[in-house]
């Protein structure tokens, strides 16, 4: 599968998603290369429409594109609540719609708006979609610097296979909340309920990349256009 083509169809389903925006919304903006085609499909939305929106980044990558955009933001500090969150995600499980997120390096804030979300879509192309999460990337882990190497131990006690990301293949990468980040490769998981359970003990580790039971819905673009997957059963 060529690149051009993918995002051909990471574009359409960013702009199919963004037909749910309805006028008065407050919108949780994801982070990544298929959310930005999101975001810009939305900005679009405004100007041609005078659509009145307040969106809520989960990056500081995407709260600058929003702005050049010219999409109005808004903080929790205004608006407890989300009405509808849109993002990609590095793998969508089938039937659960389960996700593996973070590859973009933002899975906290990610997280925390899909929490505060009433509503979650997803948007990919076809080639994230898997019967098992973990069948193609890794489990992206946020960890505080003090101890990494401690808590990558902690880690790889619980099967992980663990790097630490790194930026231009020499100092650690860093988050927007100044955290470092461990990609975990646990392989495909027939419990993913379980890996998230015990990463979620582990001293150190702040936020991990499973997002479960999150996803309503999942705008999928694909050769035969966009799809609409529906959640059909629980994890």
């Amino acid at each position: 599968m060529k690149q051009p083509q993918r995002n051909r169809w990471k574009k359409a389903a960013a702009e199919a998603a963004a037909m749910l925006i309805e006028n008065g919304m407050v919108v949780g903006l994801g982070t990544g290369s298929t959310a930005e085609l999101f975001v810009d499909a939305l900005a679009a939305r405004i100007r041609r429409e005078g659509l009145r929106i307040w969106g809520i980044p989960t990056s500081k990558r995407t709260a600058a594109r929003a702005r050049r955009l010219r999409i109005p933001l808004s903080t929790f500090a205004k608006h407890a609540e989300i009405d509808l969150a849109v993002d990609g995600a590095d793998e969508v499980e089938l039937g659960t719609l389960h996700l593996i997120k973070g590859r973009g390096g933002a899975l906290l804030r990610e997280k925390i708006v899909a929490a505060a979300s009433k509503r979650m879509v997803v948007v990919a192309d076809e080639s994230k979609l898997v019967e098992r999460l973990g069948s193609l990337v890794a489990v992206p882990v946020e960890v505080v610097p003090f101890g990494w190497q401690d808590t990558q131990r902690r880690l790889e006690r619980l099967g992980a296979n663990s790097s630490l990301r790194l930026m231009g293949g020499k100092k650690a990468y860093i988050t927007d909340g100044g955290n470092h980040v461990l990609d975990c490769a646990f392989g495909p998981m027939p419990n993913p309920e379980d890996v998230a359970h015990q990463l979620d003990h582990v001293i150190g580790a702040v936020e991990h990349g499973l997002f479960l039971g999150f996803a309503q819905g999942a705008f999928i673009g694909g050769p035969e256009g966009v799809k609409v997957l529906r959640k059909t059963r629980e994890g």
